[in-house]
């Protein structure tokens, strides 16, 4: 997978470096050539130094074959632009931009645009994020005995009602993203293709739960 990453600071290095680990070609993007400097001297990709928003940057770092664009930098209206522009000029499928402010976070998250606030996520959770056909987790509590997490709908859930894959996994589900709308969960509902499902679950049966996902067993 071809990734941009857009912010090089902290998050975006421990992003790409992970990126990397797992076999992809990533680019960096920052407006401060000295903000590379972060990046070890085992980093393998490319660096590209701009502004996340312009044009030219995105062409030269490669937007229009790219798979993913990351925003992580400093400023929400950077990263919330860069976004923007990824997704609706150049198309890319798979965009997530870092917002500081939970109101803004809630507001493009309607406009389809995955959001994460730095101090809920984590790297992995990023990365989860990408690889759309696997669980991710995104909360636990205090006591680590209930979990959220969410997946994309795969082909074998298509046209199955909510309460059957409540039934068939022990789960309870919250909400469905669809394209841009946010639904809750009613058990009649019908599941479509490209929906991303969030839903509640026990800790203790984590373990099963997420074989049962991974290996994509609805009855």
């Amino acid at each position: 997978m071809q990734v941009i990453v857009m912010g090089c600071g902290r998050v975006g290095i421990s992003v790409a470096l992970e990126l990397q680990a797992q076999g992809h070609q990533v680019t960096v993007i920052d407006r401060d050539q000295t903000s590379f400097r972060g990046l070890p001297a085992n980093f393998q990709g490319k660096t590209v130094r701009g502004v996340g928003f312009d044009l030219d940057t995105l062409c030269e770092a490669g937007i229009e074959t790219a798979d993913a664009f990351i925003a992580v930098s400093s400023g929400d209206n950077s990263n919330i632009i860069s976004a923007r522009v990824a997704r609706e000029k150049f198309k890319v499928k798979r965009v997530i931009a870092r917002i500081y402010d939970p109101r803004r976070a809630e507001i493009y998250g309607r406009l389809g645009i995955p959001t994460i606030a730095s101090v809920a996520w984590s790297t992995q959770q990023i990365i989860g994020l990408l690889k759309q056909d696997t669980p991710t987790i995104l909360w636990s509590d205090a006591h680590d005995a209930i979990c959220i997490s969410t997946i994309t709908v795969p082909d074998v859930w298509v046209s199955k009602l909510v309460s059957d894959v409540e039934t068939s996994l022990n789960i309870k589900a919250i909400s469905i993203q669809r394209a841009t709308t946010n639904l809750l969960a009613d058990a009649k509902l019908v599941l479509q293709q490209g929906d991303r499902i969030a839903f509640a679950h026990s800790s203790e049966m984590q373990d099963e739960i997420m074989a049962k996902l991974t290996n994509l067993v609805v009855s």
